[in-house]
This record gives structure tokens, C-alpha cells and sequence, in this order.
């Protein structure tokens, strides 16, 4: 497959994957865009490999730690008056927010752990290798992942509503 294919069958799911790791849409374009052209400049290479597509993944992932690293964790949060909740007509796309601003709050190993599991539907071998990491370790990522989640989720049941 040439390069110009790829990138027209790939670019909305790198760009999702891209966009839920960073939780920034903007972010992510800018992201997706300078590993597609790191990419393209090695294609012959890539091309050839077994699964293109998963060596593309892991450089999205290593671009994303790597600008979180440079970057360090300042991040910007909304106002807490953005987030009350709207009409019911909206309830799944509240709920959606909720969830990417939620999996924003993760360290970013995890973060990416979670979204390739239950996003990309990938096995623990599957993110080890895009992570560069061993089965284990993502399992670690994940439980850990969850159950930050979960706590999260238990502190804001128990918010009383003012």
C-alpha cells in the first residue's frame, strides 16, 4: 500500500486516538500531523513492515509522551461551571465528555493503555508492543487506570448537589 492510502484509510482514527490521548483536538491534529510527516519521509520502510498501521500507532503514542514530557503536566481545566449538565436531548454527549475529561486527569501511560484496550479493542500483547512495554506492565497500567477511575467516580456520587 502507498503512503497516500494509508494516510486516506488511517488519518480519522489516528486523529480519535490523537484526540482522546491529548484531550486537545487541536493538540492532537498537530500531533497526528508531524508522525504522518515523520512517517511519510520513512514509508519504504514502514510499508513493508507486517503491520504498518501498529508501528504508526506507536509513534503517535511516543509523540504524545514525548510532548507531555517536554511539556510537563500543565494542563488547563474548565471552569466548573462548564461542566453542569445540560438538556436530556444532550445526556450522551455529556456523558462522553465526561468520560474523555476523566481519562484526561490519567497519567498518560494509563491513558493510553485505557484508550488503545476499550477504544482500539487491542490485547494486552498489542499495546505492549505499541507502548514498548511488556504485557504486565499494561495490565499494571490498567488496573491502576480503573480503579482511579472508579475512586473518581465514588468521590463524585457521593458530591452532595448544591
Amino acid at each position: 500500500m502507498d503512503f497516500e492510502t494509508y494516510v486516506a484509510r488511517s488519518r480519522r482514527g489516528l486523529l480519535r486516538f490523537a484526540i482522546v490521548l491529548t484531550n486537545d483536538p487541536e493538540l492532537a491534529q498537530d500531533v497526528v500531523q508531524e508522525v504522518l510527516l515523520k512517517a511519510g519521509q520513512r514509508w519504504r520502510k514502514i510499508g513493508r513492515l507486517d503491520q504498518p498501521h501498529a508501528y504508526v500507532r506507536r509513534m503517535l503514542s511516543n509523540e504524545v509522551i514525548s510532548q507531555h514530557r517536554r511539556w510537563g503536566r500543565v494542563e488547563a481545566r474548565p471552569e466548573s461551571d462548564l461542566d453542569r449538565p445540560t438538556a436530556d436531548r444532550l445526556a450522551g454527549v455529556d456523558r462522553r465528555e465526561a468520560i474523555v475529561r476523566e481519562l484526561a486527569r490519567l497519567p498518560v501511560q494509563q491513558r493510553a493503555a485505557v484508550v488503545l484496550r476499550y477504544f482500539e479493542d487491542l490485547s494486552d500483547e498489542q499495546i505492549g508492543d505499541i507502548l514498548g512495554c511488556r504485557p504486565a506492565t499494561v495490565r499494571a497500567h490498567l488496573h491502576r487506570a480503573l480503579q482511579a477511575l472508579r475512586v473518581e467516580a465514588t468521590v463524585t456520587a457521593l458530591t452532595p448537589v448544591r
